[in-house]
């Protein structure tokens, strides 16, 4: 019997392979943050596109999906938090001259291309073409600008790429690859990288605006925590549920601004990481006199990276800082508490003391009230014996009872509280 998930799991390592690419070649990448029914709604409009040039439309099932359209291609991929659209047009002839470079995204229908569902995060125009058939001076006159050229070999040192990470007035940023002698398939593959390292950067991005929001709630509630800290030291018993009140509050406070922004801060950490990685895989080394790309990444991705990290370091530590005291304050209270009922232990132990002596006093009262009742019988007894030859007068019978009758009564009650206490 097969596993229900083989084939899903099995096709996993085969999601959103790279194709492969001749140059030249001309691609234009959207990146549009979604939310759930926005993500719905690129799926529909992925298909509309399709069927308003006679194509199947995309499986409902499928997270990303590649259609040919004859002047263009279309690859389209459902993510987590985005959805990218990658353009794809061949171009047959030298496409930076005296005009402006010709675009993938030109030629697909302007209507549909405006109505993309979500927002832009991020827009690349790349232009892949053969080795030697444009000069780097072109480059930066035509398409990138001279102050913020980075620029390095590549794919180990078997093609170049030339970008400066700006946005121009078309509202997309530029790369250029001169590919040399790639082949078609690692072409392809060093395309998809170089695209995923610009959507990756600006996604693990999202973070830092988090970051900083967090940072002014998280020094507010610092200073409150120390003035709390500083107030408990010197609190007395009356002090302590306000101080608690006021603790649970900030614990409150911070628990839900960091609920807020964790997640954030996780998915940064996930983008940053597979920024380094891509980076990696495009193998890349200097160019002389030029930046490469990981040396422009860690001057400038590393500022808003430790920020980020940073923040998230700063939150857990608080919410630990916050649980210390809070734990310190309720144990302080208890012990308080603990003695409050020891003294009242004691003053009930000091209560049931002075009745159980109460107790005995009263416990003589009732031995003379018996007694005087069983001698006052046992004269009226030596009354009535007397008519029957009873020797002695009833003053002196009960007068001589009178300490066998409390010797009695004594033992009698004794023995009856022993049972008691005993059961």
């Amino acid at each position: 019997m097969q596993h229900p998930l083989r084939v899903a799991l099995h096709n996993e390592i085969h999601a959103r392979p790279p194709e492969a690419m001749g140059a030249p070649l001309c691609i234009s990448h959207v990146v549009m943050v979604c939310n759930a029914e926005q993500r719905a709604q690129s799926r529909a409009h992925m298909a509309a596109l399709a069927r308003d040039n006679h194509l199947p439309a995309p499986d409902a099932a499928a997270t990303h999906t590649r259609v040919d359209f004859g002047p263009y291609r279309v690859r389209w991929e459902l993510h987590t938090e985005f959805v990218t659209w990658t353009f794809i047009r061949p171009l047959k002839s030298d496409p930076f001259g005296d005009r402006e470079p010709e675009t993938a995204s030109a030629v697909v229908p302007r209507d549909w291309m405006a109505q993309l569902p979500g927002q832009c995060l991020a827009s690349v125009h790349l232009w892949a073409l053969p080795a030697g058939s444009v000069e780097p001076d072109t480059l930066v006159r035509q398409v990138l600008s001279d102050e913020t050229l980075v620029a390095s070999t590549v794919a180990d040192g078997f093609a170049e790429v030339y970008t400066d990470f700006a946005i121009h007035a078309d509202g997309f940023s530029r790369m250029v690859v001169l590919a040399g002698s790639l082949t078609p398939r690692r072409l392809g593959r060093l395309v998809q990288c170089l695209l995923e390292i610009e959507t990756y950067r600006m996604a693990a991005l999202l973070g830092l605006p988090a970051a900083r929001e967090a940072s002014a709630v998280l020094a507010s509630a610092e200073l409150e925590l120390a003035e709390l800290a500083q107030s408990i030291r010197s609190a007395n018993r009356d002090d302590e549920p306000a101080l608690l009140d006021r603790l649970t509050r900030l614990a409150g406070q911070v628990e839900s601004q960091h609920a807020a922004s964790h997640s954030r801060f996780s998915a940064s950490a996930a983008y940053f990481e597979l920024v380094d990685k891509r980076i990696g895989d495009i193998a890349e080394s200097r160019l002389a006199g030029m930046q490469t790309i990981r040396e422009f990444m860690d001057r400038r991705l590393t500022p808003a990276r430790s920020t980020c990290e940073w923040s998230s370091r700063r939150q857990d530590a608080l919410s630990q800082r916050v649980s210390r005291i809070s734990n310190l304050l309720r144990t302080r209270v208890e012990i308080e508490q603990q003695q409050s009922s020891q003294a009242l232990l004691a003053a009930m132990n000091s209560r049931q003391g002075m009745q159980l002596r109460m107790q005995s006093t009263v416990e003589g009262l009732s031995v003379a009230a018996i007694t005087y009742y069983i001698v006052g019988l046992v004269s009226y007894l030596a009354k009535g014996a007397q008519h029957l030859g009873w020797p002695l007068g009833p003053e002196v019978t009960a007068a001589a009872t009178i300490p066998v009758v409390v010797g009695v009564v004594w033992w009698s009650m004794r023995r009856l509280h022993a049972k008691v206490f005993k059961a």
